[in-house]
């Protein structure tokens, strides 16, 4: 609203109210121009217009007809307009199931496949006639039992060209890479990965048919525990996400079908020490044998300690049963382990080196599950090995100065925290965990000279891994104490046809002799 009269402008009390507005006061006016406001309001109100319901607005009124200047044309602008935007095409670059092969010949495939059918009776294959079809689809020999299964002969005890030959179509057509194709056959219907149960059927058949178990035959009861370790080792290997599924990425990264495939050409399965070794088989079972006094194939924390004599601590077997590195609920609600654990135990035990392994024992050191070994977490599990060190006679290194070796050791990017990541990267995290729960190892390592140690590490020649080692020794000194104990048996038929010629006192010591290589060799 704007005050028109002039006499208000020139009134000076309200000239002093505007200079205070201007110096940032309140405006306020006085009383005599309140009212005079007030009316002036009021007049303005009742000659508004009343608009009535309905009605629409009044028309504005033309105004003079005097001629209006037209605003200028703005000058139009010589900008090009933008060109639409190119679309890219980006070819495609992730292919889960193998680089598709345009130039493959599915049909000259399909042909061999039927010719080689023709020659069995009514068309039709049992596991023992599936080598011939397996060559001929160009496929590893030891793939036989899972492509017999994925066509349906299970069920049925054979196969007919007609089932196989849709099967292999329908594979051909979707994968394109050995990785996805063994997945294929073996996985469940539905599934784009390996559990441990899919891989029974494909080492049973060559628990019954290689040339190198042969002797298997006569002792069915050992089936299932070497098919079990051999799937304990495949899964500690090729398995590296800890999930119990199998992808096809991973077995691309892995050595698992190049070692299948090897199979074929040797004999002597000893000699193919990944996955399938008997001999380290053997070594394994006797070790938890061993252990598992009442032979429930079960064995509880303190049956565990005794391995090796003691020379793990208490600590860390009690976090191996904590659930850190076993799957499911029953270690920790039953505090027991089973033979499959166990076999992940003693590989991890022994070859401290392989990547697996190091992530074994960083799980059980983890105390608190953050991802990080803290100062705190070092001394609670190096406390004890101080405490059995003074127990025979040694004085344990303080340890300000041991966690002061271990850092340089180690070497962590972050100060006063290891990651799995430091673990892996310095190369000698075997050392690094003996120090905290092996006692014996740790020992021995304080005894070698440490240019050797630095030596050992950088060698990068083709060189066994600390597990074949201990193997091959463990194997050897089985092999010589069964050795010894059937000479010693056989010595002892000697003595009972030597002893009609002594006399009865020198008849009862040999007795007695007989006794106690009887408690010995049990």
């Amino acid at each position: 609203m704007m005050i028109k009269e002039t006499s208000l402008r020139r009134d000076p009390d309200l000239r002093g109210e505007l200079a205070f507005l201007a110096r940032g006061c309140d405006f306020v006016l006085p009383s005599r121009f309140k009212k005079r406001l007030k009316s002036f309001q009021q007049q303005q109100i009742q000659n508004k217009p009343e608009k009535k319901p309905g009605t629409p607005p009044p028309c504005p009124s033309p105004g003079p007809s005097a001629p209006s200047a037209r605003p200028p044309t703005p000058p139009v602008s010589s900008v090009p307009a933008a060109p639409p935007p190119i679309s890219v095409n980006i070819p495609r670059f992730y292919f889960p199931k193998g680089i598709p092969n345009c130039g493959s010949n599915f049909d000259e495939a399909i042909a061999k496949i039927e010719a080689v059918f023709v020659e069995f009776e009514e068309e039709k294959a049992d596991i023992y006639e599936m080598a011939k079809v397996t060559k001929a689809c160009c496929c590893p020999l030891y793939w036989k039992a899972p492509m017999f299964n994925c066509a349906g002969g299970e069920r049925t005890g054979f196969v007919s060209v007609h089932s196989f030959v849709a099967m292999w179509r329908k594979l051909l057509h979707s994968c394109y890479d050995d990785a996805s194709k063994f997945v294929y056959l073996l996985a469940k219907p539905g599934c784009h990965y390996l559990e441990q149960e899919d891989f029974i059927p494909l080492l049973q058949d060559i628990v019954d048919t290689h040339p190198g178990l042969t002797f298997l035959k006569d002792a069915p009861e050992f089936h299932s525990r070497y098919i079990t370790t051999v799937i304990q080792r495949i899964f500690y290997t090729v398995n590296r996400s800890w999930t119990g599924r199998m992808t096809m990425m991973e077995l691309r990264k892995s050595n698992f079908l190049q070692t299948l495939a090897l199979l074929e050409e040797e004999d002597d399965i000893n000699q193919i020490t990944d996955y399938f070794s008997y001999e380290h088989f053997y070594v394994i079972y006797c070790k938890f044998w061993e252990l598992d006094t009442d032979h429930d194939l079960f064995i509880d924390p303190k049956d565990l300690a005794r391995y090796n004599d003691h020379a793990s601590s208490s600590r860390i077997i009690e976090r191996v049963f904590s659930g850190a590195v076993t799957r499911g609920n029953s270690v920790q609600r039953e505090g027991r382990m089973s033979y499959a654990e166990f076999v992940w135990f003693l590989i991890s035990e022994e070859d401290k080196k392989n990547p697996t392994s190091i992530e074994y024992w960083f799980r059980c050191m983890d105390l608190d599950g953050d991802g990080v070994l803290s100062m705190f977490e070092l001394e609670f599990f190096y406390r004890e090995q101080c405490e059995r060190m003074e127990t025979m006679g040694i004085e344990p290194l303080p340890f300000h100065d041991l966690l002061c070796q271990m850092l340089d050791l180690v070497k962590p990017k972050c100060q006063g925290k290891i990651t799995l990541h430091d673990l892996k990267r310095c190369r000698m995290a075997h050392i690094f965990y003996d120090t905290f729960f092996n006692l014996e190892k740790y020992l021995d390592h304080e005894q070698r000279d440490p240019f050797a140690v630095q030596k050992d590490v950088e060698s990068e020649g083709p060189e066994a891994s600390d597990w074949d080692k201990y193997a091959l020794e463990e194997y050897e000194i089985l092999v010589a104490e069964e050795t010894a104990n059937e000479q010693l048996q056989e010595g002892s038929f000697e003595e009972d046809y030597e002893s009609d010629e002594l006399t009865v006192p020198t008849e009862i010591g040999s007795k007695k002799d007989k006794l106690v290589i009887s408690d010995l060799s049990a």
